[in-house]
């Protein structure tokens, strides 16, 4: 009996705890909600609550999807959606083909190829920007659409090397099998080795469509023109430190722009776990 009351009382600790712990860890998110229910005049004035002393729902969430400079906020939703979407795109696939490539194809100094990929990893992604900028502008691609893609477009070296891993714990056999039945490399690729490695695609896919939504340096940097811009860059001009500062449409658009990677990571959140920790390689 002594021994059950103590497992129940350490049951108990551990769940509050865990609770105290869960409640610190949400309660930023829980703060930008409650703020976009708050009017301007009293979001500061008790600034740690969590309960608005004056609702403002409408106002704030009426003036965010006014948008700022002429432009509805609508429109820069759908540029951050079509930018990512396509980015996440083409960014999985290419990393996906270069994995495959390093790990299943036999071609001269494949190892060193592979490492050299890897040590892109340790470059920042601000020293590449002056080269992809210089590279960009000379294709008269500035202030497109397409220059937000185009660098997702070749891979990352991340997403490769985790595709790597899964890749190589898949016995060769199954190449071998499939070869003899006639496939080719695509066809042993896509009806083979996809279906297996499936849980390391979703994961560098949820990856990506977070940094690609998220990503405000290289929007910064590529794009000039004001209908044009992603959420990250718009959000930025809902403050103006000389005029009016709309913190209420700024916190409402925040939490309308949190709201696709949320439902992304609960649907997918499950492949999710199983990449990380790699459970596809069992066979």
């Amino acid at each position: 009996m002594g021994m059950r009351k103590a497992k129940r009382i350490h049951s108990v600790w551990f769940h509050v705890g865990a609770c105290i712990l869960g409640f610190f860890m949400i309660y930023p998110l829980l703060w930008l909600l409650a703020s976009s229910f708050k009017s301007n005049t009293t979001m500061f004035t008790n600034t740690y609550s969590l309960i608005p002393v004056q609702w403002d729902i409408s106002g704030n969430y009426g003036s965010g999807f006014e948008g700022v400079g002429g432009v509805p906020f609508l429109t820069f939703f759908w540029n951050s959606l079509l930018v990512t979407v396509v980015g996440t795109a083409t960014c999985v696939v290419s990393s996906l083909f270069a994995a495959y490539a390093l790990s299943r194809i036999r071609f001269r100094l494949s190892k060193f190829w592979f490492g050299c990929v890897m040590m892109t990893m340790m470059i920042p992604p601000q020293v590449m920007v002056v080269p992809q900028y210089i590279i960009l502008k000379r294709m008269n691609l500035i202030d497109t659409e397409t220059s937000l893609v185009l660098p997702w477009g070749f891979g990352t070296a991340f997403f490769i090397f985790l595709m790597v891993q899964f890749f190589r714990g898949i016995p060769r056999e199954l190449d071998e099998a499939a070869e003899i039945d006639g496939c080719g490399k695509i066809g042993t690729l896509f009806r083979i080795l996809i279906p297996i490695v499936k849980p390391a695609i979703v994961t560098s896919a949820i990856f990506a469509f977070y940094w690609i939504w998220q990503d405000f340096f290289q929007p910064l940097i590529f794009m000039s023109s004001t209908e044009k811009f992603t959420i990250p860059l718009a959000l930025n001009m809902y403050l103006d430190p000389n005029s009016y500062n709309n913190y209420g449409g700024l916190f409402a658009m925040s939490v309308i722009s949190l709201l696709p990677v949320i439902l992304f990571f609960i649907i997918f959140q499950k492949q999710l776990v199983e990449g990380i920790a790699t459970e596809g390689l069992k066979g």
